[in-house]
């Protein structure tokens, strides 16, 4: 059986995103006035910027960047911090075209290229430092990231959006780094999936009433929750196609965390909590939906605790998935909601729709009429931003 979207894919493969080029000009029949942002991409630093920003006492530890074999490297000592297949495959930046952070303006002119007026960027190489052993170190990084992420939003006048990082395991450090970043204008940051510990080294479990300091400030704060892929690892060795397998583990992690939100009591507690689940896609929605809701029917008499609301609710009421090509998940939206997932090209990852953006919006546009597609390719991320 084909799918819709094996139209978009020639068979000999689309190739790095940095060998290819920006593709616009068809009539998408979109509403007038409609700006197609992309809900998920990713930054990745190009300027060593931390070393100079760290206090003499703690320059040792400072992470160091530096170009090298055609990937942007993060780390110390001279020793990157990231697995080769890491480098080779989601850090391959042209340091020329302005993918990377050194050239903000040619980054915006390249994915206007391909039709993409505003984004949404996530941090890349930088998530190796979410459980770096030193929290001290771990949290003057993200705070320094976000300063620097917060100027290239200035820089881009409304066509970049960074997504900040906080500090989730202590709930003081939390209110910290969400102060400090609803004063630099970011508007949402990014959460592990895999929380790791707390200052005492106990395992951090987020449905623990033990993080109820850290979800109160994330609510007071009004800034939403996101949940990206890329924690996932192989449970075993793999000698053929590792990084394909690999990719297939790693677009499916939602659903522990989801869960927890949901039966665990964190939304009933924090009903003010919104939470967006990124590059997973959302055809996994309908699914957890439906499996959650028959877990409940089954299990009510054993949960040591009630839910305030059905399962629906909690989809309905706090959260937003991101997809880039997902015929199933827009045949599925009537048990997702319209007003509940957006679109993203992922610029410049190698599953990134760049090159053939307007190809994967017109699967939108079939799927649900221009009208909602201009919700769905633009509308729904200026909402969860709040702009």
């Amino acid at each position: 059986m084909s799918s819709q979207a094996d139209t978009l894919y020639p068979p000999e493969g689309l190739g790095a995103p940095k060998d290819r080029q920006g593709h616009t000009g068809s009539d998408l029949h979109l509403p007038p006035g409609t700006e197609i942002f992309s809900a998920d991409n990713h930054i990745s630093l190009a300027e060593d910027i931390f070393v100079d920003r760290f206090p003499e006492r703690l320059k040792d530890q400072a992470p160091r960047i530096w170009y090298e074999d055609g990937a942007y490297e993060l780390g110390m000592g001279g020793q990157s911090f990231l697995p080769k297949e890491f480098s080779s495959v989601l850090m391959q930046y042209d340091p020329l075209t302005g993918s990377g952070s050194n050239n903000i303006e040619g980054r915006m002119a390249e994915l206007a290229s391909d039709g993409i007026q505003r984004e949404l960027a996530f941090p890349n190489a930088l998530l190796a430092m979410f459980f770096y052993p030193d929290p001290e170190v771990r949290e003057l990084t993200f705070r320094i990231y976000n300063e620097y992420v917060a100027g290239l939003q200035e820089r881009a006048e409304g066509r970049f959006y960074g997504v900040g990082l906080i500090n989730w395991w202590d709930g003081k450090g939390a209110r910290r780094t969400l102060e400090e970043l609803k004063g630099y204008g970011i508007r949402t940051f990014l959460m592990p999936m895999n929380p790791g510990n707390d200052l005492e080294g106990n395992p951090i479990d987020y449905a623990s009433t033990r993080m109820d300091p850290v979800w109160e400030a994330i609510e007071e704060s009004g800034l939403p929750v996101s949940h990206h892929i890329g924690e996932s690892t192989l449970k075993s060795p793999c000698e053929s196609n590792a990084i394909a397998v690999g990719m297939v583990v790693n677009v499916s992690p939602f659903r522990e965390v989801w869960a927890k939100y949901v039966f665990s009591g964190i939304l009933d507690r924090h009903p003010g909590l919104r939470v967006g689940w990124f590059e997973g896609g959302a055809n996994w929605v309908p699914s957890a939906l439906q499996d959650a809701k028959h877990i409940l029917a089954s299990y009510r008499h054993m949960l040591d605790r009630p839910l305030e609301h059905d399962v629906q609710y909690y989809w309905d009421h706090h959260m937003y998935a991101s997809f880039m090509v997902d015929p199933l998940g827009l045949k599925l939206l009537e048990d997702i909601g319209v007003d509940r997932v957006m679109w993203s090209a992922d610029y410049p990852h190698n599953e990134s729709t760049f090159g053939y953006s307007e190809k994967s919006i017109g699967l939108v546009v079939d799927a649900v009429g221009p009208e909602k597609a201009a919700r769905i390719v633009g509308g729904n991320v200026k909402e969860y931003l709040g702009l």
